[in-house]
């Protein structure tokens, strides 16, 4: 017998200016199951969880939870109707302990009082029931990523959620963890409670999931069991053609490095040593991998490459030319070539044109300026050749690039930066926040550039894409290379336990 039906939403619409966010969606979930929602960016998924949860309102359409058309006109109401959120980036007090966190907004049971020992007896009973292992006394500033995670959790249970969402909850945890999270996930729904599962990763959306659909356009595509389900099958609901989900990688020889770390020291934003006397070197012709949790110095280790960064101690040397605390101009100069993770803070400036922010670092170039003035003929001629040959869709030349979806403002950058012939790549999370269609076009454009012998650096989260790419992965954990292995031997177990710490060696003892 069917469980019984904890939500329908039917026939959901819901307009924004110019977009139609939400097109006649019908969706529901049942006692005891996950049902993942998936989709493109743009195709809904957000919108509709934000009308379930009472950040919006629809349009059009009905919510009906167990039966009862309800109107859920805010955040409040939806919790009081049992309906908890996950969101990707945690919404809790670092300053506070987790009973603090998880006992804001309530009321106590002893008036004026407060009752934190009690929150923390239920707190401890959930850790236990549910395998979260937290103590109710930690300070959340002192807890790691995936504790943290499991705090979100416990709140949701605190308040007896029924149905639960969770955005992308995986989307900076170790492969251990995602295990960990997904026991925790199935004994919830074991209890009777329903989840809505959002996420892109295809290989979690299988492992997890009852139910899978589909959105495109703001349209529902496809309602699948997850026993009717495969990769290809998804994907191409969602982008509504074939899609190439493994990447092909011709054979290179790689020859000498052309990007050479050693004994690197770089500082953090608060004055800690966010990479400590690292080594590593980058070969022309191959892509290495920067596999790691974030906030383990990934970033600070790219921005110091690239000259956005000072470093403290050690050289880095691209080409055999120490680059060492050189300005970005000059860096740039000896052949590096950088796509930095944050795309509209580092990558491009959000109010300018397509123009003007594919000719950032080529416009004193002598192809744009004839009697010292800019050659606006020329300029206009080269950058339409780069949005041609890159695919980027914008609906001109001097559209706000501000204006443009996450995968078409990466694939700005990327023409920005691969016009020239450099030696050196760096691709930081190259592909965060782009759609599938997008991410399919931005790996065959970084295997292109490992095809003409530039050596590659990429660092991402995604543990799919590493693996998918990579000829070798250095896994970075609290600034230092824990281990370096080939990514055609090494299993996601083995880069999933160096993330967390385990040396090599340890591992398999």
């Amino acid at each position: 017998m069917a469980e019984p039906q904890l939500l329908e939403m039917r026939g959901i619409v819901k307009r924004f200016p110019g977009v139609l966010a939400n097109d006649g969606v019908d969706f529901d979930v049942r006692a005891g199951e996950v049902h993942t929602l998936l989709g493109e960016n743009g195709a809904g998924k957000s919108t509709l969880m934000k009308i379930l949860y009472g950040l919006y309102a629809a349009d059009e359409g009905e919510v009906r939870l167990e039966g009862a058309s309800v109107e859920i006109a805010s955040p409040t109401d939806a919790i009081a109707h049992g309906i908890g959120m996950i969101h990707q980036h945690f919404m809790l007090v670092d300053t506070l302990t987790v009973a603090e966190n998880v006992a804001l907004g309530l009321e106590s049971s002893r008036g004026i009082l407060t009752d934190l020992d009690r929150v923390s007896e239920r707190i401890a009973d959930l850790s236990v029931r549910y395998g979260l292992h937290i103590d109710p006394e930690a300070v959340i500033w002192q807890l790691a990523v995936g504790q943290r995670q499991r705090v979100e959790i416990i709140k949701a249970l605190y308040r007896d959620a029924r149905l639960l969402i969770l955005d992308e909850p995986t989307a900076v945890l170790t492969p251990q963890e995602v295990d960990q999270l997904f026991v925790t996930l199935r004994q919830m729904t074991s209890d009777g409670r329903g989840l809505i599962f959002i996420s892109h990763k295809l290989h979690e959306v299988l492992a997890l999931s009852d139910r899978i659909t589909v959105l495109r356009h703001g349209r529902v595509t496809g309602n699948v069991a997850v026993e009717d389900a495969t990769r290809q099958g998804l994907a191409e609901m969602m982008v509504g053609r074939q899609v190439q989900m493994v990447p092909d990688k011709p054979t290179v020889v790689t020859t000498e490095p052309v990007l050479k770390i050693e004994k690197l020291t770089v500082m953090g934003d608060r004055g800690d040593e966010a990479v400590r006397g690292l080594d590593l070197e980058v070969r022309a012709g191959e892509i290495l991998g920067i596999a790691g949790v974030s906030g383990n110095g990934q970033r600070e280790l790219a921005q110091s490459i690239a000259g956005l960064r000072g470093v403290e101690s050690g050289t880095v040397q691209i080409d055999g030319a120490d680059v060492t605390n050189l300005r970005p101009a000059e860096v740039r100069a000896q052949g590096l070539a950088y796509v930095p993770e944050e795309r509209m803070h580092t990558g491009a400036i959000a109010g300018f044109s397509v123009t003007e922010n594919l000719l950032l670092i080529d416009h004193g170039d002598k192809r744009f300026v004839s009697r010292g003035l800019l050659d606006f003929g020329a300029i206009r001629k080269h950058c339409q050749g780069l949005v041609d040959e890159y695919d980027v869709k914008t609906p001109g030349l001097d559209t706000p690039s501000q204006t443009l979806s996450g995968g078409n403002i990466q694939k700005m950058i990327l023409a920005r930066e691969l016009s020239g012939t450099p030696k050196v790549l760096i691709a930081a999370q190259p592909t965060r926040g782009v759609d599938i269609g997008a991410s399919e076009y931005i790996h065959r454009r970084l295997i292109e550039q490992r095809s003409e012998s530039t050596g590659v650096l990429m660092v991402s989260e995604d543990l799919d894409e590493v693996f998918a790419l990579s000829d070798r992965i250095a896994v970075i954990y609290e600034g230092q290379i824990i281990g370096i292995v080939d990514a055609a031997t090494a299993t996601r177990e083995a880069v999933g336990l160096m993330m967390a710490g385990v040396e090599p060696e340890a591992i398999g003892e």
